[in-house]
Parts: C-alpha cells; sequence; structure tokens
C-alpha cells in the first residue's frame, strides 16, 4: 500500500512539474514576444530633425552617400531639390519604417526615451547595423545601463572620429538614460 501512495505522489509531482514548466515556458514566450508597438516622440524626432539637420538640395554627406531633406538617403540623386513640405512627408514616412525595426527586433520594454534613442541611432546607422551590433544583443539581454556605451561606440564615418557624430550618440545616449 505504501508503495502504491509512494508511487501515486511521485506521480502527481510529475504531472504538477510537467504543468508548472509548460504555464512558465507560455508565460516566458509571451513576455519576449510581447511589447507595444511605439512611436517616435517629440524628443526623438526634435533630436533627428537637429543632427539631420534639413538640406533641400542633394549633397554628400561624410561616408560620401547622396543625402537630401532630413538625412534621407534612398533614390538621391545628384543635383535633386525638393520642398520643406517633402522633406517632412520623406521623414515621416522613413520614421515609420525605422519605428517598425525597433518594434520588431527589440525584446524588452522601453520607455519613450528609450524608444526615441533607438529610432534615432537605428536612422542614422540602418538596420543592418543594428541587427549585427553589440548594442542589440545587450539590449535584449536587459542589460540597460550598457547601452549607453554601446551606442558611444558608433561615432566613426570612413574610420574617422567624426565630431558630429560623437556628439549626436552622446545625446542619443542621454536620451537613453531619460535625461
Amino acid at each position: 500500500m505504501q508503495n502504491w501512495i509512494g508511487w501515486l505522489m511521485d506521480l502527481m509531482k510529475s504531472l504538477l512539474s510537467q504543468i508548472i514548466k509548460r504555464v512558465d515556458a507560455a508565460a516566458v514566450a509571451k513576455a519576449s514576444t510581447y511589447r507595444t508597438n511605439m512611436n517616435i516622440g517629440t524628443k526623438g524626432l526634435d533630436l533627428i530633425r537637429f543632427f539631420e539637420g534639413l538640406e533641400l538640395n542633394a549633397y554628400q554627406c561624410a561616408a560620401g552617400v547622396w543625402t537630401i531633406g532630413y538625412g534621407h538617403t534612398k533614390d538621391v540623386q545628384q543635383g535633386m531639390t525638393i520642398s520643406e513640405a517633402r522633406a517632412n512627408e520623406m521623414l515621416a514616412e522613413e520614421l515609420n519604417e525605422y519605428e517598425s525595426y525597433i518594434n520588431g527586433l527589440v525584446t524588452v520594454e522601453l520607455n519613450q526615451d528609450q524608444f526615441d534613442a533607438m529610432v534615432s541611432w537605428v536612422y542614422n546607422l540602418g538596420v543592418g547595423n543594428l541587427k549585427a551590433s553589440t548594442l542589440l544583443k545587450v539590449l535584449n539581454a536587459g542589460d540597460y545601463d550598457g547601452v549607453p556605451a554601446q551606442m558611444m561606440r558608433w561615432n566613426k564615418a570612413g574610420g574617422k572620429v567624426l565630431e558630429g557624430l560623437t556628439k549626436r550618440r552622446q545625446a542619443e545616449a542621454d536620451l537613453f538614460c531619460g535625461n
């Protein structure tokens, strides 16, 4: 009789353990994949506009890429000109794209300042750099304190440290920290 009760107790422990593991796995999966999609806020938009500047005539940036508007690079050609209204439209269109990169690739919760800083960073550097970066790994590991230092590493163009990029990375790091 005691063997039977012992066996039954072991079976119940095993079943309960399996149920707990399944519930825990489901909770972890839900928590790691669920994040509210966010949109850039005023601070992030102001930061991008400030550091990108508004150029209505196409120019080559420090990396030699043809650029217009607020840092728009897609399909830009030498001699191209746009209006300020078109520059704002282009920025709004692109921000939707860059917001989706952060919403899709970042698996931890972000506050508005953190989200804005990340959108500015990826807007300037591109999604390929984000995907391959230690910054994304650090952030997705939940190491929020390690993110600013990772942001600061991206201050070069053409292999040279640029003062403007250093200032931008500092502004993004400060915004990420809520400053």
